[in-house]
């Protein structure tokens, strides 16, 4: 079900509803757009919005231009700080922002973002980045193949570790949710790797699959529900589930071809085994993952463009009359589209 859409300034390529409390209705988009000719530029915008499934109605409170945008990342839920939105760019940046966000009367609700920090990374591009649990450090892959660990103190980013872990271009890289001392990463050369960061100024290789993906690896998302499950998404169109628990040896258990490469997994904040996936050439996917099975329960094909940019609502969404759904934002590239909509997929109540 259609809840609201709108057109975005530049091409979009991430969206990412806020995790925490009393902010789940907030949503923040980016943009990414390459302006060629004699001296190319890569520009960009971020923009927050309010979003009201009950009304049908998404309204745009407050946007900033900036470098162009690769990935975008809420501070997860739990950690010692507020909601905090961290920014991969094009100019090598890494930016931490503070939302500044308070409830009206009328619960429209307004806000900005304030800059807590931001670090120079690489002269390379910034190209994803994620948070690990307890917002202290972050995870950034480079178009170079290296990978940062940023640690976050009292507003202040610093390098704490680099190192080169690929040999083209890094797009996917993050914690694992439940041993933060190990970060997946995966790249363009079609290798899946794991690292243990425990060193204090290098990492260990801890495993590298790189015969499994036919084609690079462009996504990696831990479950929440099961720490021996790990999600990889990759150009060649399938989602694979690992099992870690011989992490030197993870064992592909199942995998589904999507249609599409797949850009982005995002697990469902309530319903074990249940992700969406932005595949691409293919619109998005809502894939049920259980074990050595995993099946297509819904396709969302309502964009015309390359579908990069998906994530769920974190909060219950309850219709008056109706039953409690799910809620879901998605966005396309170059036709420069922001969708939020409703899967009615039973299995999502």
């Amino acid at each position: 079900m259609d809840v609201a859409h709108c057109k975005l300034d530049g091409n979009a390529d991430a969206v990412e509803f806020c995790p925490h409390d009393n902010y789940h209705r907030v949503l923040a988009a980016s943009t990414y757009t390459l302006q060629e000719g004699d001296k190319p530029s890569r520009t960009g915008s971020l923009s927050l919005f309010n979003v009201n499934a009950e009304d049908n109605n998404m309204e745009l409170f407050y946007r900033r231009d900036t470098a162009g945008i690769f990935d975008i990342k809420w501070s997860p839920v739990g950690g010692c700080v507020g909601p905090l939105l961290a920014q991969a760019d094009a100019d090598g940046y890494v930016k931490v922002y503070n939302l500044e966000y308070s409830l009206d009367d009328s619960e429209a609700g307004g806000g900005f973002l304030r800059d807590v920090n931001c670090e120079k990374i690489s002269s390379s591009m910034c190209l994803c980045l994620e948070w690990n649990p307890s917002a202290t450090s972050i995870t950034v892959g480079l178009s170079d193949g290296s990978v940062s660990i940023i640690s976050l103190e009292e507003s202040k980013l610093e390098i704490q570790q680099d190192w080169k872990a690929h040999d083209f271009e890094l797009w996917a890289t993050s914690f694992d949710i439940h041993q933060p001392q190990l970060v997946y990463t995966g790249s363009d050369d079609c290798k899946f790797s794991c690292w243990d960061i425990r060193g204090s100024t290098s990492s260990t290789l801890a495993f590298q699959n790189s015969k499994t993906h036919k084609m690079g690896v462009c996504c990696i998302a831990k479950s929440p529900s099961d720490p021996n499950t790990v999600l990889t998404g990759s150009y060649d169109e399938y989602l694979r589930a690992w099992d870690v628990r011989s992490i030197s040896k993870p064992v592909n258990e199942t995998s589904v071809c999507l249609g599409g490469g797949v850009w982005r997994i995002k697990h469902h904040p309530f319903v074990p085994g249940v992700v969406l996936t932005a595949c691409m050439h293919n619109g998005f996917a809502v894939v049920d993952v259980k074990g050595e099975k995993a099946e297509v329960i819904e396709t969302y094909t309502k964009h015309d463009s390359l579908a990069y940019g998906a994530d769920w609502h974190k909060g219950d969404i309850s219709l008056e009359g109706k039953r409690k759904n799910s809620l879901v934002a998605t966005c396309s590239f170059y036709d420069q589209l922001l969708r939020i909509w409703m899967p009615e997929s039973d299995i999502l109540i």
